[in-house]
C-alpha cells in the first residue's frame, strides 16, 4: 500500500471515529420535593427544570419529582449526600447539623419581609456558610431564596398564649431551631415525615401541625384541623441543593447558568407563594377551618430564648446589619 492510500486510511478512520464520538455529556439531577406540582416551590421548579435544559443546550438536564416520589426531605438529602443525582428543596435547618450557623434563616421572628430574607440569604456571609456543605456534607447550596411562606399554627382548638397550647403534640420539622421554637411556644413538638401528617392528624396521632398557606391547601390539611392562627412565627425560606459529586460533573460555564437560574427561579417561586398565600388562606376559611389573628408579642417573648439556646446570638446579628444596610 502507498504512502497516499495509507494517508487515505487513517483520514477515514479519523472521520469515523470523530462521528462516532459521544456529543457533551448530559448530566442529570433528579430534583424531588415533599410538595404537590401545584404548589409555587413545584411550580418554579418546573420552570426552573425547563430554563436549565435551554440555556446549558441540553447539557444539563432537570427532572423533576412531586409529592415525595423521591421519599421525604431527609430522605432525599442522605441520597445526595451518598453520592446519588438528586436534590431537593429543603428548609436550610436540616443543614443546620453540618454547618451550625445555617439555622438562623429558621430563627423565629427574625425576617418581616421576603425581601430581608431574599437579601440576607445572597449575602457574603450567609453565602460563606453555604460554602462550608461541601466540605462538611457533601451538598452544594444552589441558592437560598426559595420563600415557601409564613408558618401558621393548625390546630383543633382554638388558642391565644403560649401556656393553652401546653400537651398539644404539635408537628413540626425535624431540626433543632423548629423543635426549640414550638416548645418555646407552648406545644409538644413532633417531627413527622410531611407525607404522613395528614393521616396523623385524621387518626390523632398528633395534635396540631404548622405550615405554610400554600402548603395547607396543597396538603388538603384543611380537611383534617379545625383552626389556623397566623401565628407567623417562621418565615419558611427554603434552599436548592444537589449532590456535590453530581455538581461536580458540571462544567464551570453550565454551573454559573444553573446557579443563576436557581436564583431567579427562587425568586419566582416566592413571588408565586406571596401571591398565592392570601388566596390559600381564604379557601381554607371558605372550607370552614376557623382562621384567627392572635397578638403575636407573647409568643416572640417566649422564643428569645431559643437564640441563646442554639448559640445563634451572633448571627443573629449578622442578619440584622444584612438587611438592616
Amino acid at each position: 500500500m502507498t504512502m497516499t492510500a495509507i494517508g487515505r486510511c487513517l483520514a477515514v478512520l479519523v472521520a469515523g471515529a470523530a462521528l462516532a464520538a459521544p456529543a457533551a455529556a448530559e448530566t442529570t439531577l433528579r430534583i424531588g420535593t415533599v410538595l404537590a406540582p401545584s404548589d409555587p416551590m413545584g411550580q418554579g421548579l418546573d420552570k426552573f427544570a425547563k430554563e436549565v435544559e435551554e440555556q446549558t443546550g441540553g447539557e444539563v438536564v432537570v427532572e423533576v419529582f412531586h409529592n415525595s416520589q423521591l421519599g421525604d426531605t431527609t430522605e432525599m438529602l442522605d441520597q445526595a449526600r451518598a453520592g446519588a443525582n438528586v436534590g431537593t428543596v429543603t428548609d436550610v435547618a436540616r443543614l443546620s447539623s453540618f454547618v451550625p450557623s445555617l439555622a438562623i434563616m429558621s430563627a423565629p421572628f427574625l425576617f418581616d419581609t421576603y425581601e430581608q430574607a431574599d437579601k440576607f440569604a445572597l449575602s457574603d456571609a450567609y453565602m460563606g456558610w453555604g460554602e462550608e456543605l461541601a466540605d462538611k456534607a457533601g451538598l452544594v447550596m444552589l441558592a437560598s431564596n426559595w420563600y415557601q411562606g409564613a408558618r401558621h399554627a393548625l390546630t383543633q382548638k382554638p388558642f391565644t398564649t403560649p401556656a393553652e397550647l401546653s400537651g398539644v403534640r404539635m408537628r413540626t420539622i425535624g431540626a433543632p431551631v423548629w423543635i426549640e421554637t414550638i416548645r418555646a411556644m407552648g406545644a409538644e413538638p413532633t417531627p413527622i415525615a410531611w407525607g404522613e401528617v395528614y393521616s396523623a392528624l385524621q387518626l390523632g396521632t398528633i395534635d396540631a401541625a404548622e405550615a405554610q398557606p400554600t402548603a395547607i391547601t396543597g396538603a388538603k390539611l384543611n380537611e383534617v384541623v379545625k383552626h389556623v392562627t397566623k401565628t407567623g412565627h417562621i418565615q419558611l425560606v427554603t434552599a436548592l441543593v444537589i449532590s456535590a459529586d453530581t455538581w461536580g460533573d458540571i462544567s464551570p460555564e453550565n454551573q454559573k447558568i444553573v446557579r443563576d437560574l436557581a436564583v431567579e427561579n427562587g425568586r419566582y417561586a416566592s413571588g408565586l407563594t406571596i401571591e398565592l398565600g392570601d388566596k390559600a388562606l381564604a379557601d381554607v376559611a371558605a372550607s370552614g377551618v376557623e382562621v384567627h389573628e392572635v397578638d403575636l408579642a407573647p409568643f416572640k417573648e417566649a422564643v428569645a430564648s431559643v437564640y441563646t439556646e442554639l448559640n445563634l446570638e451572633k448571627e443573629a446579628e449578622i442578619a440584622k446589619s444584612v438587611i438592616g444596610d
